[in-house]
């Protein structure tokens, strides 16, 4: 999961060896936090979050392989 977005994000933004990603476990669920520049977070959320949408939906498809629910945060 956190390679799935690091590699969406770096795609993004302008600069890419900015991008982070913080995973953190529960029993039942998944959090990402997802740290850009601060000049990319406009790129990261879109218009009307529209991105960041798109982002969490691709990820949380991807959780149904390992049967958690997964929550992803955009920080600057």
């Amino acid at each position: 999961m956190k390679d799935l977005l690091e590699v969406i994000a770096k795609a993004l933004v302008d600069r890419p060896d900015e991008v982070e990603v913080i995973e953190s476990n529960s029993e039942d669920a998944l959090r990402l936090e997802l740290k850009v520049a601060p000049e990319d977070v406009g790129k990261v959320i879109g218009k009307q979050g529209r991105i960041a949408r798109a982002i969490r939906t691709l990820v949380k498809a991807n959780a149904l392989k390992i049967n958690k629910k997964v929550y992803v945060d955009i920080n600057q």
